[in-house]
Order: C-alpha cells, then sequence, then structure tokens
C-alpha cells in the first residue's frame, strides 16, 4: 500500500470509503486529516484535469464506458434523480506520457452512506466534495488492465479508491491494497474485508477497549459495520443487543449474527425504556452508527466509565436541521468516552486484520450478509435505498463479474 494516500472514509464509513503529503495517519491531527482530505479531493480533481492533457495512443478503438454522474448538488433526502447513468467511452490504453497511473476495469462498487457527505455543496469544512457532472467516487473492486507503475502488473487484483464507472484512469496511490487471497468472494473486499470490515475492527477493539463480559449496544446493527461489531462482541465474550428497522432484520441479527437480543427501533416509542429493558445494569460500549434520538437515550443508560466509539451517525446526514442532544452531561458524570475515528487511521493494521479474519470467515465462525445490485445502472437506487433501510447487509454494486 501506498503511504501517501489515506482516503477518508466515513462511516463509516469514512472513506469510505479509501496524496498529496507523506504522513502516518495516525499522527495526525483533525487539522491535518481536514487539510488532507480536501488536498486529496483537489488532487484527484488535478489528476483528471492533467489526463485530458495527454495524448492518447492513435488507432486505438474506443470502448463504451458506462457512468454514474452527479446531476447535481444533493439537498435533503438523496434521490435517484440526483444522479443519471450516461454512456460515455474510453481508450483501454493508457495516455501516452502517463506515469504512475493505472487503467483499471471496475467489479464491485461499495455502497456507502459517507457518499452522502460529498454530494452536498456547502461538505463539512475542509472536506471538499464532489463536482456536478463527475463520476461518484468511492471505493471498490477492479482488475488492473494496464499499469503505468511498477507495483501494479495487468490482471492483478485490487481495492481502493475508483469512480462509479466500467472503467477508471486512477494515480496508483489511490489503489490501498493488492487483493492477495481469492479464496473467499471478491465481493468481500467492499466490505468484511475492506473498509467495513476495517471499520468494525478498529471502532470495536482499538477504539471500544472491550473486556470479556461487558454489555455492548450496537445501533444499526444489519449493516455492513454493525452486523461484524456485533459478532466481535460475541466472540470476545461480551453480552450484545441491536437495534434496527424491521423485523427481517432483527430476526437476522438473532439467528445468524449470533446477538442475544435485538429489538425494531421503529416499534419503541420510548427508546429510554427499551433500553432499561435490556441493559438493566447499563451500557459498557455503545457503537454509534446513527446519532440523534438514540444517542440522546444511550446516554441515560452508559455504565460509569462507557466507552462510545463515534462510527458514524446516518440519521443525521439528511436533514437540514440536525436534531439535538440533551443529554450530553451525562458523559462528564459517568465519565464516559465519546470518540469519533475515521478508519483511515488504521489501515496500517490491515495486515493484522486479514490475519485475524480470514480465518474466521473459512472455519464459519464470523458470517457476512451482502445485498447485491446487478449493474451500475442500478446504483443509483442502491445508494438512495441506504438511507431508507432498503438494504439487507452490505449493499454492493456489481459492475462486472471478472
Amino acid at each position: 500500500m501506498h503511504n501517501n494516500v489515506w482516503p477518508v472514509l466515513f462511516d463509516v464509513h469514512a472513506l469510505d470509503f479509501e496524496t498529496v503529503q507523506t504522513q502516518k495517519p495516525h499522527d495526525s491531527t483533525n487539522s491535518e486529516v481536514n487539510t488532507f482530505v480536501s488536498q486529496l479531493l483537489l488532487h484527484s480533481l488535478l489528476f483528471c484535469c492533467k489526463l485530458s492533457e495527454l495524448n492518447p495512443i492513435p488507432n486505438m478503438a474506443q470502448v463504451r464506458n458506462k457512468q454514474v454522474i452527479l446531476r447535481d448538488y444533493v439537498s435533503g433526502f438523496p434521490k435517484e434523480s440526483d444522479m443519471n447513468v450516461v454512456d460515455s467511452t474510453i481508450i483501454l490504453n493508457l495516455p501516452q506520457g502517463s506515469n504512475d497511473v493505472v487503467l483499471l476495469k471496475n467489479l464491485y462498487l461499495s455502497c456507502d452512506p459517507y457518499l452522502r457527505i460529498f454530494m452536498a455543496k456547502d461538505t463539512i469544512a475542509g472536506l471538499g466534495g464532489l463536482t456536478p457532472g463527475s463520476p461518484l467516487t468511492g471505493l471498490g473492486v477492479s482488475k488492473v488492465v494496464e499499469s503505468g507503475h511498477p507495483d501494479y502488473k495487468k490482471d492483478d487484483l485490487v481495492w481502493g479508491m475508483t469512480k462509479w464507472e466500467e472503467y477508471s484512469l486512477v494515480p496508483a496511490a489511490q489503489i490501498l491494497f493488492k487483493i492477495e487471497h481469492t479464496d473467499v468472494p471478491l465481493s468481500y473486499y467492499t466490505g468484511i474485508l475492506g473498509m467495513p470490515g476495517m471499520t468494525a475492527y478498529a471502532g470495536f477493539f482499538e477504539v471500544g477497549s472491550p473486556k470479556k463480559g461487558e454489555n455492548v449496544f450496537v445501533s444499526a446493527a444489519s449493516g455492513a459495520v454493525g452486523q461484524l461489531v456485533g459478532q466481535f462482541a460475541k466472540l470476545h465474550g461480551c453480552y450484545v443487543v441491536g437495534s434496527a428497522g424491521s423485523k427481517e432484520k432483527v430476526d437476522l441479527l438473532k439467528n445468524k449474527f449470533g446477538y442475544d437480543e435485538a429489538f425494531n427501533y421503529k416499534e419503541e416509542p420510548d427508546l429510554n425504556a427499551a433500553l432499561k429493558r435490556y441493559f438493566p445494569e447499563g451500557i459498557d460500549i455503545y457503537f454509534e452508527n446513527v446519532g440523534g434520538k438514540t444517542l440522546d437515550a444511550v446516554l441515560l443508560n452508559m455504565k460509569l466509565h462507557g466507552r462510545i466509539p463515534v462510527c458514524g451517525m446516518i440519521s443525521q446526514y439528511n436533514l437540514t436541521q440536525p436534531e439535538g442532544v440533551t443529554n450530553l452531561a451525562h458523559i462528564i458524570y459517568k465519565r464516559i468516552r465519546m470518540e469519533g475515528f475515521a478508519v483511515f487511521e488504521y489501515y496500517h493494521l490491515y495486515t493484522k486484520f486479514l490475519e485475524f479474519m480470514l480465518p474466521l470467515i473459512r472455519e464459519g465462525k464470523v458470517v457476512y450478509v451482502e445485498d447485491i445490485a446487478e449493474g451500475l445502472e442500478n446504483g443509483p437506487a442502491a445508494l438512495v435505498g441506504l438511507f431508507s433501510g432498503q438494504n439487507v447487509g452490505k449493499q454492493v454494486v456489481v459492475v462486472a463479474h471478472e
């Protein structure tokens, strides 16, 4: 992996999702991280402009390159009409004079809530954003068609930052990792073996600091990250409860992912009472994915010295007026450690993570559910569906089956 790219992947979740300065991410300050992210997005835009100036190899045939384009900036809940699926063309050779560039055939795209943040005109300070008329950008699994970088060769499988299109020209620095283990589904590298898996691992073990026998609550528990956090907690000897938004998802939590208990938050008019029912002695670790009213109720039920790894707040992303949280004083009263984190600061642990995760997958000790959308043309609906709970498990967009 290149040391000079640490794309921010929020919800992670922090980007995803997956260049212009060299620094170890775990040494970064918040200011440096914000500067880095804006520089990364600017670098990507400048890279595209530079490519347009390069001369293509003459007499090479062009092929279709279907793309998902941001039609306009998004306000409120995203709609399919905020995106267009268009047919472009691309020459399947590197432009003359291009170095450190890789031509990719995209296979699987990771559909993640963080993408919504970058579709707004006014993004979080320092984070930059997407530009209307350009393809969506996110994490994906790809095959190398041609490489101008010595680390990559034709037919290598990789995962990292790419665009929502059939073929992409990307700086080699945007590739995060080569895929060495192919005895598992390649789509897993958008999920359990990719950014969501690393997010669950880092958030639970590195930020949450769990101890055997502790009480763990996970919101959005059937999603790409939540389904893994619950299984990690059980493997670690914890009592774990999850919340989700349908009976189907609640059944999945209890019968497939091994949660001790689970409930449908839509059927609980009083979340505080529900949490007291499931955690009469309180919560040691709350893995935060949703924010808003759920966070407010959780704060009332945290134990002394509890921990809250903040992975995301999906309930707030589409609100023009975010919900207030009224019980923050409990962080003081109970000496709670509430810590936001971004997965890119933990990618230096990826080898250790694979050593932990691959045996669990192969031995059937951890399971993973994917929600597959076939074809780029179904990408907009898949992305929009994340925000109304249409997906069951990790949402993946299949571009091509190799």
